[in-house]
Parts: structure tokens; C-alpha cells; sequence
């Protein structure tokens, strides 16, 4: 089952609440239900992900917006056709460049079958995923559960998710990524419902203009 609809969401929620019944109480308690987020799927998905790696949501958009108006459609061929100096202008660094790049290539010489990647095992797509040099599990994970609804998919590097673990479980320190896939265990198969959850948690902690991965749209 794909997490990209309400019905899906429900489902995942009554998983958690029968798997793990206090963590799921003290999550629904801090965040209440969370909002489902929809993001491209294909390139564009990968590609406004990638954006999104280690900037603000609203740098994220921006860029993203730039590369959209520059090339169209945003896809792998017309990508690679795109000189540096396009790129550049859209705001991108040269890391982002060569991993859109890197990305494109590998979509289009079917090395990343993006098209098939949904039919595909979560830890095949995710192995596959960051076998490319500039995607980490982040990237990988935040792409499978917008893009491509994997329920189990769960991006354990975001700090959001982290901190809001320590805000909701307690802990003087957050966890770190490593930590938090072996807490997240208890979670299976529905870790990217829980995820959705902290994220709502943080955000009903840290205020409504909480930070969480932007929109891959």
C-alpha cells in the first residue's frame, strides 16, 4: 500500500497504534493527525529533493522554481542539455549540479530506473538510490516516502525528526541518525507514518513555521 492517500494514512495509523499503543498515544497526543505530503514523482521528484538537501525550505522552493521556469520540462534530457551557466543562474552550487547531472545520466542510461523504482523492493529503490555519489540516505528516504508513498521509508538524518523524538519521548540530548533507525525499529512498516507523526510533533512544539524537508513539487 502506497502512503498517498487519507485511507493509506488511516491504515498506517492504526498499524502504529496497535505495534507500538504508548508511542503512538504520546505522538498523537503532541501532533494530532498529520497532513500527507505530494511530491513529484520521476526526476522533478528527485531533483527538488536534492534541492532540498542542507538549505531552508525557502531556498529550496526558490531554486527550484528558477530551475522549473529555466528548463522545461525538467527531466533528464533537456537537464543534461542545460550549460553551467543556466544552472548557476538558477542558484544551484556546483555539488548540486553534478549530482543533477549525475542523476540525469544514470536515469537516462537506465543505471536509476526512476520509472520503475516504486515497483521495486523499499531497500532495492533506496540501494539504488545511494549508489549515486551526492544522494545519502536522507535524500534517498525523503524521496521515497513524498514522491513515491513508502510507507516504511524513514529519513532518521533530519533533525527535525530527531529533535522532536527528544521533545516527545524526553532525552537531554536528541538522538542521532544511527540511534534513531534502532528506536524506529518498533515502527515497521509504517516508519514513514511515524516520521509524518514527529513531524507534526515538531512542528506543534517549535511553532507552525517549523522546518521539515521541502515540498518535492
Amino acid at each position: 500500500m502506497r502512503l498517498t492517500t487519507d485511507a493509506a494514512l488511516d491504515a498506517g495509523l492504526a498499524g502504529l497504534s496497535e505495534r507500538d499503543p504508548a508511542g503512538f498515544s504520546a505522538l498523537w497526543t503532541v501532533g494530532g493527525r498529520p497532513a500527507l505530503r505530494h511530491g513529484a514523482v520521476g526526476f522533478a521528484g528527485l531533483a527538488a529533493t536534492i534541492l532540498g538537501q542542507q538549505v531552508s525550505t525557502a531556498s529550496a522552493a526558490a531554486m527550484l522554481g528558477r530551475l522549473s521556469a529555466a528548463i522545461q520540462p525538467l527531466a533528464p534530457a533537456t537537464l543534461l542539455k542545460a550549460d553551467e551557466a543556466t544552472l548557476r543562474n538558477c542558484g544551484l552550487s556546483v555539488a548540486k549540479m553534478a549530482t543533477l547531472r549525475r542523476v540525469a545520466t544514470a536515469a537516462m542510461d537506465g543505471t536509476l530506473p526512476l520509472d520503475r523504482l516504486a515497483a521495486m523492493p523499499a531497500a532495492e529503490a533506496h540501494r539504488r538510490l545511494v549508489a549515486l555519489k551526492g544522494i545519502g540516505p536522507w535524500t534517498a528516504d525523503v524521496f521515497l516516502l513524498f514522491c513515491q508513498g513508502e510507507p516504511d521509508a524513514f529519513p532518521a538524518g533530519d533533525l527535525a525528526l530527531q529533535e522532536a523524538y527528544r521533545l516527545v519521548f524526553g532525552g537531554a540530548r536528541r538522538p542521532d541518525a544511527a540511534r534513531l533507525t534502532a528506536l524506529a525499529e518498533r515502527w515497521r512498516p509504517w516508519r514513514g507514518v511515524a516520521a509524518y507523526l514527529l513531524w507534526a510533533c515538531y512542528r506543534a512544539r517549535r511553532g507552525a513555521g517549523a522546518s521539515m524537508p521541502p515540498p518535492a513539487t
